[in-house]
């Protein structure tokens, strides 16, 4: 009897609850939440519509001409969905998930996608356990897609090593989207059993598989793809893009901070036949971009400057996102799906004036709605907190014997080239030394190789933000700065910091694995900013961001060379220099 109580209990109160919605889009009673006279982009016929909004628990249940118990006049208004990530990664923001919730908010964007391979790395499942709990309930809905990498590559050195169990049990959690970008493509092509693994478990949970296969193409690709990879965020050309496409896979247009793509895949967003294949994302977005720029709303007001059609804009900023991540009840203004909107003053500026999510509003003309903080189990903080493992180096531990492989930087990409070898620092030459310091296990593996186009003139510059593993990365000339400074890092628990001649210039401590600030984004933006003018004043080319473009040379799945721990490796043939 207890049982069938019980049973029925549940069932009563969400048949009530259901009654409720029937009888207010009926218009028998009230909403909670009219949005009178509003004209919204309707995604389904690619058109304005001007009716009324009806809202009722979170979700909108009517479209016509409805009375609520509060009514908002939105003339004069637009309202878009709210705006979807398809691909980030929270800790690229340098700040925690609450923070990074009250950045984007004023933005429009109610939805992310987030790969939290970058604290996995350095945490392990830990890492993916803290960002699930730093963003339960937070005004922006967080989805996972678990990282498929840890580490990027066998030929990497991370504070993790996942197969496929480590992760399978998260596959059930209900924020859970399925595999993140599948960086490993030469294990998938050469037919690695582990590797593969990681799809066929995603799979088995009928989840989705997101790719990351920069320049893959003819046969290869074909094999990547069948292996059951369903997009990509790496085009950086229309020819890349296009045969992916072709083949199947979705789109996603990246413009980020390190990388910006929009330029060069408009042509997809301009086409009829296209567009429906293609959604927006960032990947990486440092803190000066989400302050001056924006988020997704940014995208948005730059595609439409570069010709594209308003309304097939928005949809790709938020119905295709949805229906590829098979998030049902968002991404459009129509009864059944959640009440999450954008409202801006034109398609042309996407200004955002009010943000809506679940019917609640959350940003309003300036001013974003307080919202509690998650509550993050101890056992998990303390262990964020304590990711730096490694002796107190010295400049003999940066010494070199032989000549290494010099990696060339190039502006305005994170792709590389092969600029040959080098036995010494060549400043005339902007030749630099480079450096990558096992962090995670103390297993005193140091990484020497050499950098060109970065343009330092004295001193050293270091982080612990670098892709994917998160060791510690240090370019400098000579080799006292650059054992200063990763010391430096090591003492602070991870960040940034620029020295030269044994004084800190500038630094911004990352205090969460090494890879995220608690403090508020502006202090952290402000931080940022002086360790980048410190930067400069060194030498560093002003074309580039110092320490972005930084930390993706350690990142051994990008074409062409990149530094590890154990040395300059070919990315291309997967062999050490």
């Amino acid at each position: 009897m207890a049982y069938t109580e019980s049973w029925s209990g549940k069932i009563n109160r969400k048949l009530l609850k259901k009654l409720h919605i029937i009888d207010v889009a009926a218009g028998r009673e009230k909403a909670d939440l009219v949005l009178k006279n509003a004209t919204y982009v309707n995604v389904f016929s690619g058109e304005l519509d001007t009716r009324d909004i009806a809202v009722t628990e979170g979700l909108i249940v009517g479209m016509g001409s409805y009375q609520g118990l509060e009514e908002v006049d939105m003339t004069g208004k637009i309202i878009c969905p709210g705006f979807i990530d398809a691909h980030i990664h929270l800790e690229s923001s340098l700040v925690s998930p609450a923070e990074f919730a009250r950045a984007v908010i004023p933005h429009g964007t109610t939805t992310v996608i987030t790969d939290p391979h970058e604290i996995t790395n350095v945490m392990g499942t830990d890492g993916i356990e803290y960002m699930i709990a730093a963003t339960e309930d937070l005004p922006v809905d967080v989805r996972f897609m678990l990282p498929s990498c840890v580490p990027a590559s066998p030929m990497d050195e991370s504070g993790a090593n996942l197969d496929y169990r480590d992760i399978d049990s998260f596959f059930d959690h209900p924020r859970v989207q399925g595999l993140a970008e599948m960086m490993n493509f030469p294990g998938i092509v050469a037919a690695d059993g582990s590797t593969v693994a990681k799809i066929i478990a995603s799979q088995a949970h009928h989840k989705k598989i997101d790719g990351h296969a920069p320049g893959l193409t003819g046969k290869e690709l074909n094999a990547y793809i069948a292996a059951g990879v369903y997009s990509d965020h790496e085009c950086a050309d229309l020819d890349d893009a296009m045969e992916k496409l072709r083949l199947g896979q979705f789109i996603m247009i990246r413009e980020g901070t390190a990388a910006k793509n929009l330029e060069a895949l408009m042509p997809l967003i301009r086409s009829e036949k296209y567009f429906d294949r293609c959604m927006f994302c960032t990947d990486d977005k440092h803190p000066s971009d989400l302050l001056e720029k924006g988020h997704i709303d940014y995208i948005c007001r730059e595609a439409v400057r570069m010709g594209a059609d308003p309304i097939r804009t928005v949809q790709v900023a938020c119905l295709h996102a949805a229906r590829y991540f098979l998030l049902n009840n968002r991404g459009a203004i129509a009864p059944g799906y959640l009440a999450d909107f954008a409202i801006v003053e034109d398609l042309k500026d996407f200004h955002v004036v009010t943000v809506y999510k679940k019917g609640q509003r959350v940003y309003h003309e300036g001013k974003a709605a307080d919202f509690p903080l998650p509550q993050i189990p101890e056992h998990l903080e303390r262990r964020a907190h304590d990711t730096f493992h490694l002796p107190v180096l010295s400049a003999g531990n940066f010494a070199v014997s032989r000549p290494r492989g010099v990696i060339g930087m190039v502006p305005g990409q994170i792709v590389t080239t092969d600029q040959g070898y080098a036995s010494a620092v060549d400043l005339q030459q902007d030749l630099l030394k480079m450096a990558v310091i096992e962090r995670h296990r103390n297993t005193r593996h140091i990484g020497i190789g050499y950098l060109k186009g970065y343009g330092l003139k004295s001193g050293a510059v270091a982080t612990s933000v670098a892709h994917d593993s998160h060791n510690i990365i240090c370019v400098g000339c000579n080799d006292e700065d650059m054992a200063f400074a990763t010391n430096r890092i090591a003492e602070n628990h991870g960040g940034i910091v620029v020295v030269r001649d044994g004084e800190v210039l500038a630094e911004l401590p990352l205090e969460i694995a090494g890879l995220m600030s608690e403090k508020p984004l502006q202090e952290v933006n402000d931080l940022l900013e002086n360790a980048k003018d410190a930067a400069y004043a060194l030498g560093v080319g002003r074309d580039i961001d110092p320490f972005m473009t930084l930390s993706f040379m350690s990142l051994p799945v990008i074409p062409t060379l990149r530094l590890t721990t154990r040395g300059v490796i070919d990315v291309n043939t997967q062999q050490y220099l």
